[in-house]
């Protein structure tokens, strides 16, 4: 037990020094550190490549179409302006007093199908222009706008990192996103009433300049942009419904149901809503947009995979077997995936890999951890995603796309956004604790 917890204790933290301090490639990182691992825990170079391959392969199987057509859909959405149709559509039914209300369900929104990095690039125009017309709601519409875009990627398929976790841990994708969103709400309102607490006018940096956005005349309908949004998401719920309830429809819609609510054909069905969303559709256009998501996916898609393989290797330590015995006595439950999450997100920064690290850990103490069921799972899951939350911070890239685009100091956005994504990663935990007493 000794030399297992030493040889994870050395893994962790070389996987946060090299891809933190070093700024080594993180793909390499999780090869390299995994090898090391096999090699040092006796087993032959010949079972660790094997290993790796079969870690890689599998999670590319089960993640790699989701991913590349969830980022398809949000460049789309992106790319024909659906963003700013609905955007505005919101904020002319709220008005400007309740703009900051208006915000966080546009981030909310838009962040289902869209990373947030790219949500918060194409929002922030709209929501700096709100902020000149209130300057002292200006840093509450910015943080509003980031935190809601955040707690969704956190918590929801198709995003990388929760998706490549729910691979990882066996979860079946689609409840995942049902309550991954749910979970989200809670840790987006609490989110909101922190931004309104610190509402004051701040400091702007010169930054570069965001272009301007087109007249809303050229915009798509708001009902044409949202349709491929909640389209996915209510085909997959419909999907969850009906297998609960098989004889409620006939066999033929039973297949179609089942076929239309797995999360890949969804997700296709709301790229062929987002296509003609365009006010010319160009092949030549569309071809290169999609051509776009491919490769914006490409560098995320290794990094998962790398990040199964290094799965592969820590679940032939056997980990439930070493720790099998403390855990039980212990009654830790979803504090193991959420602090694993956690320890990674504050040390490393990007969500993603705290998100495919910390799953990789947990997968073979779940039994231990009292979670090795469905619903267990599915819990383990979001305690994953709420960890990744927590914190961000100076190392995370996502930081630095807010004080950069949002027009922030540094110090600003450590006053404002860190807290905040700490308090959203608590409160899902809370959350969590409460769902578990009910239903378990």
């Amino acid at each position: 037990m000794l030399f297992t917890s030493i040889l994870l204790i050395v893994s962790v933290l070389l996987i946060i020094l090299l891809s933190s301090k070093y700024k080594i490639s993180t793909f390499f990182v999780l090869i390299l550190v995994a090898i090391a691992a096999g090699l040092a825990a006796g087993m032959s170079g010949e079972a660790v490549v094997k290993a790796l391959k079969t870690g890689f392969g599998e999670t590319m199987g089960k993640v790699g179409l989701l991913i590349i057509l969830g980022a398809a859909l949000g460049i789309l959405l992106e790319k024909s302006n659906a963003t700013l149709s609905l955007a505005n559509y919101i904020l002319r039914q709220t008005g400007e007093r309740y703009a900051p209300l208006a915000i966080m369900l546009v981030g909310f929104l838009i962040g289902l199908p869209i990373f947030c990095d790219s949500g918060f690039i194409v929002l922030i125009g709209l929501t700096l222009t709100l902020g000149e017309r209130m300057p002292s709601q200006r840093l509450t519409l910015v943080s509003t706008l980031a935190t809601s875009l955040f707690g969704v990627h956190c918590l929801v398929p198709p995003h990388p990192g929760i998706t490549a976790a729910a691979s990882t841990l066996d979860v079946d994708l689609g409840k995942a996103m049902l309550l991954g969103a749910t979970l989200a709400v809670p840790a987006t309102l609490v989110a909101f009433l922190w931004s309104l607490r610190n509402s004051s006018s701040q400091p702007t940096q010169t930054t570069q300049k965001l272009p301007e956005p087109p007249p809303v005349e050229k915009l798509p309908a708001p009902f044409r942009a949202f349709l491929p949004i909640i389209v996915p998401i209510a085909l997959i719920a419909l999907k969850s419904v009906v297998s609960l309830y098989p004889d409620s429809v006939g066999e033929f819609w039973l297949k179609l149901i089942k076929f239309l609510g797995e999360p890949a054909a969804a997700l296709l069905v709301g790229i062929g809503l987002a296509i003609p969303l365009f006010a010319q559709i160009q092949k030549k256009v569309i071809n290169e947009i999609l051509e776009d998501a491919i490769e914006k996916a490409g560098p995320i898609l290794a990094v998962i995979a790398a990040g199964g393989a290094f799965g592969e290797i820590i679940k032939l330590l056997d980990l439930g077997k070493v720790y099998g015995e403390v855990l039980r006595g212990g009654q830790l439950g979803l504090l193991v995936p959420f602090l694993l999450a956690t320890i990674f997100k504050t040390a490393q920064g990007s969500s993603t890999v705290a998100a495919i690290s910390a799953a990789s850990i947990c997968a073979p103490l779940l039994g231990a951890l009292g979670l090795d069921s469905e619903w267990g799972r599915l819990l383990a899951l979001s305690a994953i995603g709420a960890g990744s939350m927590v914190v961000s911070h100076a190392n995370d890239a996502y930081f630095w796309v807010i004080a950069r685009f949002g027009k922030l100091e540094v110090s600003t956005t450590l006053r404002t956004f860190t807290p905040a994504s700490l308090l959203m990663g608590l409160t899902t935990l809370l959350c969590l604790y409460l769902v578990k007493w009910w239903a378990m």
